[in-house]
């Protein structure tokens, strides 16, 4: 089953790294007034998404690549902020799903923390 979760957050991470690459309007609008370079910040925030899911499937590479993704997490986090301020604002509908996402990191942060352990047996170079 573990496998599995593996294998969904990867191709999660891939699919929102590639919609930060296609779509990289809808996230600048998210981004905090307070932060320059939002396409920058976009673009190089989807290519790390896609970069540390594929290094999840190695297993040498995979407590590397779910630090950088709970290190990710964490550097979006003021972005997803934002985003429930701006549908506040806006009197937007789906400002419960804006706040929802707040804790949801919390959640994100704990999948890919349990892969931070290196399999017994498994020798990092």
């Amino acid at each position: 089953m573990k496998t599995f979760f593996l294998y969904l957050m990867v191709v999660l991470y891939v699919f929102a790294g590639v919609i930060h690459l296609i779509l990289p309007e809808g996230y600048m609008d998210i981004m905090p007034a307070w932060l320059g370079w939002h396409f920058q910040f976009v673009i190089i925030s989807g290519i790390c998404e896609i970069l540390f899911a594929l290094l999840l499937i190695p297993i040498k590479s995979r407590p590397y690549a779910a630090w950088c993704i709970i290190l990710l997490l964490l550097a979006v986090f003021p972005a997803n902020v934002q985003m429930m301020l701006n549908y506040k604002a806006q009197n937007n509908p789906y400002l419960w799903v804006a706040v929802a996402r707040l804790p949801l990191q919390l959640v994100l942060i704990y999948w890919a923390y349990t892969y931070t352990k290196t399999p017994v047996g498994v020798a990092v170079a």
